[in-house]
Order: C-alpha cells, then sequence, then structure tokens
C-alpha cells in the first residue's frame, strides 16, 4: 500500500453556484419543482439567469463542498473535476484551492463552458436548483489521478456525476484503483432523481463496490423503492460497511457491522439556506472518520458541519470549524 497523502479525494461535478432569492411564484412561474435539481441546458440557463434577482456567485459542486468541509476541520482533502479555461473555471480553481483542497485537474482549452447551478432559495429556506452541466460531462478515465486515488484513504464519488457513459468508466477506475490499494470508496446519492433514473446501477453499486454510502431519507426511500425510512434502513442493512443517512431536522441513522446509531440533529437559531447540508454533514463525518472517531462521533460532527452551513447562504463554511469541533468533542 503507498503512503497516505489525502484524507479524502473527491470526484464530482466542478460548479460555480449562483444563488439567489425567490418566492414561490417564481417557481410556478419558471415551472421549477421546489426542492430538486433539474438538468438544463446553455439556452435556457441564460433566460433563467436573466430573470433571477440579485444574487452571490460563489464556487459549489457536491463533492467540491465536502472536500472544501474536510479542509476547513484541518483535513487533507482533494479533488478532480472538469473545468473550462474561462472565467468561471478559473475561478472555481482559485477557490477550491483557496479552501486548503488540493486541486490538480487540468482546465481544458476548449468544449463546454464552465458548469453553473442556479439556486433560488425561497422564505422557507428550501433550495430550487437548476444546473447547466457543461464541461462536467466530458470528465472521463484520463481525468483520474491514478496515484492521487492510490494516495487517498477514501474516495468520495459523487452520484450526480452518474448520467454520460465517460464518467461512469472514470467512477469505475478510481474505485478499481481505490480497492487495488486497500482503500476506501464512498459514495453520495446527491438527489432522489438521480436515484430514479439510475436505481439499478446505484444498488449494484453499492451492493459490490461502495464501503460508505450516504443518502438523505428520500434517497434511501426511493433506491430501495421502500415502503418508509425504517424500512429503507433495514434494507441497506449488509448491502455495505457503513450506511450514513440523514433526515434533516430528525438528525441521522447510521447502519454499520449489524448496529444503528441514532444521532439528533445539532440546533440552529435560525435556518437561511439548505444548500450544501447534504455535502457537510459529510464532510464532517469523513473527517472524522479519516481520523480514525467512532461513528457516534463522526455522524456529531457530520451534524455539526451541517447546522453550520445552512445558518447562512452559500454551500461552504464560514464559521472556525476546527474551533467548534473542538467545543462539541470536548
Amino acid at each position: 500500500m503507498s503512503e497516505t497523502t489525502l484524507d479524502v479525494l473527491g470526484i464530482g461535478n466542478a460548479i460555480v453556484d449562483v444563488l439567489a432569492h425567490a418566492d414561490e411564484g417564481f417557481l410556478v412561474e419558471n415551472e421549477l419543482a421546489k426542492g430538486a435539481m433539474t438538468l438544463i441546458d446553455a439556452e435556457r440557463s441564460e433566460r433563467l439567469y436573466d430573470r433571477m434577482g440579485p444574487g452571490i456567485e460563489v464556487s459549489g459542486g457536491s463533492a467540491a463542498n465536502t472536500m472544501a468541509g474536510i479542509a476547513a476541520f484541518g483535513g487533507r482533502a482533494g479533488f478532480i473535476g472538469k473545468l473550462r479555461d474561462d472565467q468561471l473555471g478559473r475561478v472555481f480553481a482559485h477557490d477550491i484551492r483557496a479552501a486548503g483542497v488540493a486541486f490538480e485537474t487540468p482546465l481544458a482549452a476548449d468544449g463546454p463552458s464552465t458548469a453553473r447551478c442556479l439556486i433560488l432559495v425561497t422564505p422557507d429556506a428550501q433550495r430550487t436548483m437548476s444546473t447547466y452541466l457543461g464541461a462536467c460531462v466530458e470528465l472521463g478515465p484520463d481525468e483520474i489521478d491514478e496515484a492521487a486515488v492510490a494516495s487517498a484513504a477514501i474516495t468520495y464519488l459523487e452520484g450526480y456525476l452518474w448520467d454520460p457513459p465517460a464518467a461512469k468508466e472514470a467512477f469505475r477506475k478510481a474505485h478499481r484503483i481505490a480497492h487495488d490499494n486497500g482503500r476506501r470508496v464512498a459514495l453520495t446519492l446527491s438527489d432522489p432523481f438521480c436515484v430514479d433514473r439510475h436505481r439499478d446501477e446505484f444498488r449494484a453499486l453499492v451492493g459490490d463496490h461502495i464501503d460508505i454510502l450516504f443518502a438523505n431519507e428520500a434517497e434511501i426511500v426511493s433506491l430501495y423503492q421502500a415502503a418508509d425510512f425504517d424500512a429503507a434502513l433495514q434494507d441497506v442493512r449488509g448491502h455495505c460497511a457503513i450506511a450514513a443517512l440523514t433526515r434533516g431536522p430528525k438528525g441521522s441513522a447510521i447502519v454499520a457491522d449489524g448496529e444503528v446509531h441514532v444521532i439528533d440533529a445539532q440546533p440552529v437559531a435560525h435556518v437561511v439556506d439548505t444548500t450544501g447540508a447534504g455535502d457537510l454533514y459529510a464532510g464532517g463525518f469523513l473527517y472524522g472518520l479519516a481520523r480514525g472517531f467512532d461513528l457516534a462521533r463522526c455522524a456529531r460532527l457530520g451534524g455539526l458541519a451541517a447546522a453550520e452551513v445552512i445558518g447562512h447562504m452559500g454551500a461552504r463554511p464560514e464559521a472556525d470549524l476546527v474551533r467548534l469541533a473542538a467545543a462539541e468533542l470536548d
């Protein structure tokens, strides 16, 4: 086994988020499914952007947010994602490195532009996302850095990326390298629409190649087409070593080694924007796992990070997670 130089290496969509407030009427007028992520083309992206109110631009992408969370805790994180050498691509590359995450993927000189996600936050703090994937869809096996995967204790795969055939081959290459080197592989299901589109493939992936699974309540119920969360929790037993299942204000449940750990949610004074809650939960959990913490403590760190990020706009932490974690673990 090679020397471990990264705690976690994330592979996913490299996206710049554009966040703005909107009311329910705006969602209806623009035929947007509240609380979901919808893929859109470049033309619709431009039209929707023109109709949105004042917004803020921040680098995002699910796995990238998770890696930024790990780095904010003081962990060693890396990221692989496809960007175009354009303004947004250079912004993303700068931001991910500034967050303390190793990023070495070359920017493409041609092809589709850098991806963007238009995020509308309604007064109830729910986020509705419309994503133009752009350059992301061209990520393939050539972008997988074999040395980085071999040296990462955990490789973390983003379910949002499981659409283009080349990206699937990239994932397969990554989990082969990781397991050949005695490493662990994690997967986030990302969104119920991803599960609905790829249910059979995801179930095979979880059963055969995934060591650590992240899913929210809707995703895990959809994966097993279960009657409710409790039934889905029973279904996932034995399919992977660890399943971390989040339930929003109900906290999370961790299924591992025949046991279930139920962890309460961290209190939040005021929920502003739920964007990135699952991403940061995974970040805190994986940071703890890489440090050898017990699963309950990993889940508490995940809840801590999720609670921090939903207290402000944007999907990356603003508070000092090292300080918050120290207080939580005392």
